[in-house]
């Protein structure tokens, strides 16, 4: 290599040097990862994680019953066995959830969160949590949703009207 060349690729090396320790540099220390999970865990990481388990064992015995109707009574008892056995398969996206939360925020942050949902209000904003989301769900999809889907629509022919177009 001659020294053009290797003054041409001296960039691309300290780029790909600053871009590995910035990699480096956002690895979550492992009180933080701790953190994370505790924190997972305190917001009903079973409650929030046991249906992806389920709904992947019942989405694969329900592709088998289409093809093997008559295999009902077996899938459903090895569906059951499934559900038993990889159970402890929910520590990995509790562990992974862990990272994410870990590398969202600070360890003086992940503490107080943990706090928070351990405290008895964090208990009930856990209970009322869903509730309160579900009536959130239901006015975005009854009411708010088609008054603005309305709104939109008008302007949209208001709009398209001052330009030649009648919709």
């Amino acid at each position: 290599m001659n020294a053009k060349s290797l003054v041409r690729l001296a960039p691309v090396v300290l780029a790909c040097q600053l871009l590995a320790a910035a990699a480096l540099a956002q690895q979550p220390s492992a009180a933080a990862v701790a953190l994370g999970r505790d924190l997972v865990e305190a917001k009903g990481a079973n409650a929030m994680f046991e249906p992806i388990l389920i709904s992947v064992i019942e989405q694969t015995k329900g592709a088998l019953l289409q093809t093997n109707p008559q295999l009902a009574k077996d899938l459903n008892d090895v569906a059951n066995q499934l559900r038993t056995e990889l159970a402890p398969r929910r520590a990995e996206i509790i562990n992974e959830a862990g990272k994410f939360y870990a590398t969202a925020f600070t360890e003086a942050e992940l503490k107080d969160l943990v706090a928070f949902y351990k405290s008895p209000i964090g208990k009930k904003m856990q209970e009322r949590e869903p509730g309160v989301l579900d009536q959130t769900f239901n006015f975005v999809q009854q009411q708010w949703g088609p008054r603005v889907g309305e709104e939109v629509m008008n302007r949209f022919r208001a709009e398209m009207k001052k330009k030649g177009h009648n919709l």
